[in-house]
């Protein structure tokens, strides 16, 4: 772990701050499983849990990526 979180330009939060709130959001429904930096921007990888309704999951994604801010600046990618 670093010891410091970094911050990207214009974002009110750091990456990790995005993991823990989706973590959190989540509980046993997902997981974050992948999560990188670089270069002004970051890849979270959220799994979602077998049997989970995808388009629940993907609207409460959207709601904590609102509450953090950053919902503008994300681009979600669904696969199956």
């Amino acid at each position: 772990m670093w010891p410091h979180r970094r911050r990207f330009a214009g974002l009110p939060v750091d990456r990790d701050e995005v993991e823990e709130a989706l973590e959190a959001a989540f509980e046993l429904d997902g997981e974050v499983t992948g999560a990188v930096s670089g270069i002004g921007r970051c890849h979270l990888d959220l799994e979602i849990a077998e049997g989970s309704d995808p388009a629940a999951a993907l609207e409460r994604l959207r709601s904590v990526l609102s509450e953090l801010g950053v919902a503008d600046c994300a681009t979600l990618n669904v696969s199956e």
